[in-house]
This record gives structure tokens, C-alpha cells and sequence, in this order.
């Protein structure tokens, strides 16, 4: 029988407009690019920027760019993340309910938390989906999630998954969606993209970049790959000020010059979602093939493969508390 009281586990990505509209995605990036975790800017200046200059310029721009991505199941991320939380909660079993959550935007960190606690859950193992810890990423989905809980009656007792950028099944998953997507294509080089950061981030002690640089090593040594073999760059930057480099932007059409084939992999997205599939898939693509290139290979991100489904299973059941 399953327990009275099983583990919560509540799954938070980043989040998507609700719809490919101007008024969608501009509610959407009004959330996101407002959160002081975000951007870290004098707030009153920032507040001006973004609502006099940048929501009405980016908005319609970045509303045509998830038209191109979006499907009959609505937003990519979305989708894929729900079906990563059904995946996990076959394999952890009933002694764990899970359910899934956005950092902006729907669905929500308190519906997720209603829904734990209908299930009767009492514990909750917040389980932040990015393998790389940032202050942007898992540090404002943690005080999302902590604030939520302060406001309720039932009181949860709360546990964190840690960073697995370099956890052997999370990178056993990434090296088997890459040669599974490889196994027809002769590849010449070997591009691991990571969303980008500003640089004073990492100065001011983010330790993303280090967890990145992690993964590609641990990756690169599962794929047996030598140095050469393979680049890491940072994609999405965004704005004037330097964000961590190479650039992907500028690193892939360079590659065109030397390598006709090249693989590109996301590992620190565990999701696809608009920047996979529109920035690297197309975009990206298509820059390095107008410089020269010729195959242009993206693999997957994680999704619900099911390697990294029992991966990640296995994460849960390592950090959850012990009944």
C-alpha cells in the first residue's frame, strides 16, 4: 500500500507566455525581465527601460519567434515539461506525488503546491530544472517557492535538490541523446551551447560558469572526446553589457570555416523550448550554413528520454527525506 503521507516533488522550470500574442509574451517578459534576480539593475531605471523601450519593441518581435515554435499542444517548454513530470512520477512510484510549476506565468508555484497538498503530501522536494545552479535561475525559483510557503496554512517542510551538473546518470542521459542523434551523421566537431549570463554576475560569485565548464569536461570525457573535438559557447545574450564568452553567436559561423559537420547539444536545458529550437535549431543553423557549413545537427534536449527520466529519479530518491 502506498504511504499515508507521500514526498512532494514539485518540478519548476522558467516559464512561457501563455500564448504567441504581443499581449501574451509581453505579460510574460514584464515577469521575467522585472524579477531584481534577473536583472540587477537600479529598479527605478530598470522599471523605466523595460516598460518605456523594451516590452514594446521585444514583444512583437519575440511573439513571431514562438510562432514559429509553437504546436498543437501549445508552448514547447510547456509541453515537454509536462510530460517529463508524468514520466517521473511513473517511475518514482506512489510513494511520491509530483507535480510541475513555472518560475513566470502558468502553471503556477502555488497551483503546484495546491496540487502536492491535495495528494497529501507534507514533505516537499523542490527540484529546480536546471542542472547548473544560478542566482537566476535556481536561487529565484527557491524564494519563489519558499515566499509561496510562508503565506500557507499547511506548512511543508521543504528540502532543495542540489546542483547535478555533474551527476553521472544526468550526463550518461546527455551522452546518449547525443549519439542517438549522431548515430547517422558524420561529425566533424562538437558544439555544447549553455544559456548565457552577464559577466559580472559570475565576478559578484554566481557560480554558473564553473558548473558549466564542469558538464562540457564530464560530457566530453563520457563521449571520449578530445579537446579539439569539441567548443563551449554561451547563447541568448541579451543587452549591451558582456555576458559570458565565446558567443554562440559568433563562434558557430566560425566554425563553418573549418568543420562541414558540426553537432550542437544544450545540456544545461533540460527542455526544449524556444531558445533549442528556434535560436539553435534555426537561427544558429542557418548562420553557419550561409558561412559555409554544411550539416547542422541539434540534439534533443532531455525531454522525457528515459534515461533521463531514471536519472532524475534517482536524484529524488537520494535527496528526498528517508520514511
Amino acid at each position: 500500500m502506498p504511504p499515508a503521507t507521500p514526498i512532494g516533488v514539485l518540478l519548476v522550470n522558467v516559464g512561457s507566455p501563455a500564448a504567441p500574442t504581443p499581449a501574451a509574451v509581453r505579460r510574460y517578459l514584464r515577469e521575467f525581465l522585472g524579477d531584481p534576480d534577473v536583472v540587477k539593475l537600479n529598479r527605478v531605471v530598470w522599471w523605466l527601460l523595460l516598460n518605456g523601450i523594451i516590452l514594446p519593441i521585444r514583444s512583437p518581435k519575440s511573439a513571431k519567434l514562438y510562432q514559429s515554435v509553437w504546436t498543437e499542444h501549445g508552448s514547447p517548454l510547456i509541453h515537454n515539461s509536462r510530460l517529463q513530470c508524468a514520466a517521473l512520477q511513473r517511475e518514482l512510484g506512489e510513494r511520491y506525488v509530483v507535480a510541475l510549476a513555472m518560475r513566470y506565468g502558468e502553471p503556477s508555484i502555488d497551483g503546484g503546491l495546491d496540487e502536492l497538498e491535495r495528494r497529501g503530501a507534507r514533505e516537499l522536494l523542490l527540484v529546480p530544472m536546471f542542472p547548473q545552479f544560478s542566482g537566476t535561475t535556481t536561487g529565484t525559483v527557491e524564494k519563489a517557492v519558499r515566499k509561496a510557503l510562508s503565506r500557507r496554512k499547511t506548512k511543508l517542510a521543504l528540502r532543495v535538490l542540489a546542483p547535478h551538473y555533474d551527476d553521472r546518470g544526468y550526463i550518461a542521459a546527455l551522452a546518449q541523446r547525443l549519439r542517438e542523434s549522431t548515430a547517422n551523421v558524420a561529425v566533424d566537431h562538437y558544439l555544447f551551447s549553455f544559456h548565457g549570463l552577464p559577466e559580472r554576475y559570475v565576478r559578484d560569485g554566481d557560480p554558473y560558469r564553473d558548473h558549466c565548464v564542469a558538464t562540457m569536461a564530464a560530457l566530453a570525457a563520457e563521449l571520449g572526446l578530445a579537446p579539439e573535438r569539441y567548443s563551449l559557447v554561451f547563447q541568448s545574450r541579451f543587452g549591451r553589457e558582456p555576458w559570458l564568452q565565446p558567443y554562440a553567436a559568433e563562434v558557430a559561423p566560425a566554425l563553418a570555416r573549418k568543420h562541414k559537420s558540426v553537432a550542437v547539444m544544450c545540456p544545461g536545458f533540460t527542455a526544449d523550448c524556444l531558445e533549442t529550437l528556434e535560436e539553435i535549431r534555426e537561427s544558429l543553423g542557418h548562420d553557419f550554413k550561409a558561412a559555409g557549413g554544411e550539416v547542422w545537427t541539434v540534439a534533443p534536449c532531455l525531454n522525457d528520454h528515459p534515461r533521463w527520466i531514471r536519472a532524475l529519479a534517482d536524484l529524488v530518491r537520494g535527496a528526498a527525506p528517508a520514511s
